[in-house]
């Protein structure tokens, strides 16, 4: 029986083209959009939830971005149904907008915007220096979900646009591998240090 997205979009035919994010990204809808910590405390097991529920529950506990804690903790209010309401309309703007399926096009901005390499700084006689690391296909999808919250918070803070026009504005930017997605933007400078640092 196929279980569709919020009672509108299956999930059935999706893939995961890159082949280092599959075991990662889930796309095995439950009926419940919130299982309630089914895996929670156990290691390496949240990459067994539902893509979009993580997504769900990144927005509620988006984390906090340096010094701007004013930009993402006002709107941590531990409501799942508003964290849900906002992912539904979300997606329902970007299909509108790509006349496609809005997980199809949520899975695709994960993979576009996942970064494969990032810099660590090594001290070694007192001295710094970086070296670029590969990065670990579970971080490279919590790294992206964090980084297209963050970016949808800087598009919808004191703003007009509602967190769902921002959502939905950031996936489809990544989608289409554009430079206004923070998190396409992100990634590039990240490779491009970790590229120089080699």
């Amino acid at each position: 029986m196929d279980i569709l997205v919020f009672d509108k979009w299956s999930a059935k035919d999706l893939a995961v083209e890159d082949p280092g994010l599959q075991r990662y990204i889930t796309l095995d809808p439950a009926y419940r959009s919130k299982t309630g910590a089914r895996y929670g405390g156990r290691r390496f097991y949240k990459s067994k939830i539902f893509i979009v529920e993580r997504l769900i529950n990144k927005l509620m506990v988006p984390g906090h971005r340096g010094k701007k804690h004013k930009i993402t903790s006002g709107h941590v209010t531990g409501k799942a149904a508003n964290a849900r309401r906002i992912v539904e309309e979300a997606f329902e703007l970007v299909e509108k907008r790509t006349k496609k399926n809005p997980v199809e096009v949520f899975v695709k901005a994960l993979e576009n915007g996942a970064p494969r390499e990032e810099i660590l700084t090594i001290e070694y006689g007192g001295a710094r220096y970086p070296k670029a690391v590969d990065v670990a296909p579970q971080r490279r999808v919590d790294y992206v979900l964090r980084l297209l919250v963050h970016g949808s918070f800087d598009r919808s803070f004191n703003k007009k646009k509602s967190m769902a026009q921002a959502l939905a504005d950031e996936i489809v930017a990544a989608y289409s591998m554009s430079a206004d997605s923070t998190a396409i933007s992100k990634k590039n400078d990240v490779e491009r240090q970790a590229d120089s640092s080699r």
